[in-house]
């Protein structure tokens, strides 16, 4: 289970402040360096934003994020609950009954891990924290090349629900989400995060375990797999240390 934060987060800037990004940090690399980013175009101005669902490893995707804002010095934070998402199930991620694959999701299909429409609802309750609080600027780490196939991951669905936000909230376009790494491979995350110095050491993939990770899950192997073809040491454990054969 996810706890309340413990710190205060019911906050507002004033006119004369200037303006906050917030950044949904999921506890993956993809959000972390994404937060690395974020954290140079709006350095000491960054609120971060985490959902728990009722994924399996959630409480472990908590304890990344809280890590995460830690080292940024993120004073600003919220956690949301939106169990609903379970309770709709559908995904392997959220229903105990559908098994977790293992080994890389096929490119011709949406994995089961895809968690129906779940941008969708979570970027809907940060575009309402960032009208409560003046943010101008919502950053997501959607990668679209490497992201299993998800729909919700492309390019063309953030131009579509930046024009949503356009025209259905009182701020308009002067709020938008950005999405720094949605060209870049995995590998090329990881590069950038060793650039920018991100807590990659932090991060947690694995949508199986919460102790130490499976390495066959698409998300590890995607993970390990980027690790290293950009040459870096993953500072994760795996289960299975030889699974799946890295490509060249």
């Amino acid at each position: 289970m996810c706890p309340e934060p413990s710190r205060k987060t019911n906050f507002a800037r004033s006119p004369d402040e200037h303006p906050l990004a917030i950044v949904l940090v999921s506890g993956g690399i993809d959000s972390c360096v994404t937060a690395g980013i974020a954290n140079q175009d709006y350095p000491g101005r960054m609120a971060f934003l985490h959902f728990c669902y009722g994924q399996l490893t959630e409480a472990r995707e908590l304890q990344a994020f809280e890590k995460i804002a830690d080292f940024y010095d993120v004073k600003l934070r919220k956690v949301v609950r939106t169990d609903y998402l379970k309770e709709i199930g559908g995904s392997s991620l959220t229903d105990e009954r559908i098994p977790v694959p293992s080994g890389p999701a096929s490119p011709d299909s949406i994995p089961s891990t895809y968690v129906p429409f779940r941008n969708t609802h979570i970027l809907a309750l940060a575009v309402s924290w960032a009208e409560v609080i003046g943010a101008e600027r919502i950053y997501i780490g959607a990668v679209a090349e490497d992201s299993a196939g998800y729909p919700d991951c492309q390019p063309e669905y953030y131009e579509a629900y930046n024009r949503l936000i356009a025209v259905g909230t009182k701020v308009g376009d002067k709020l938008r989400i950005v999405t720094p790494v949605i060209h870049m491979t995995k590998a090329e995350i990881v590069k950038k995060g060793v650039e920018l110095e991100a807590p990659l050491h932090l991060t947690w993939s694995c949508y199986k375990n919460e102790d130490v990770a499976c390495g066959e899950c698409d998300s590890c192997v995607r993970r390990r797999r980027a690790f290293h073809t950009a040459g870096v040491p993953d500072p994760v454990l795996y289960s299975s240390p030889n699974f799946p054969p890295p490509k060249a």
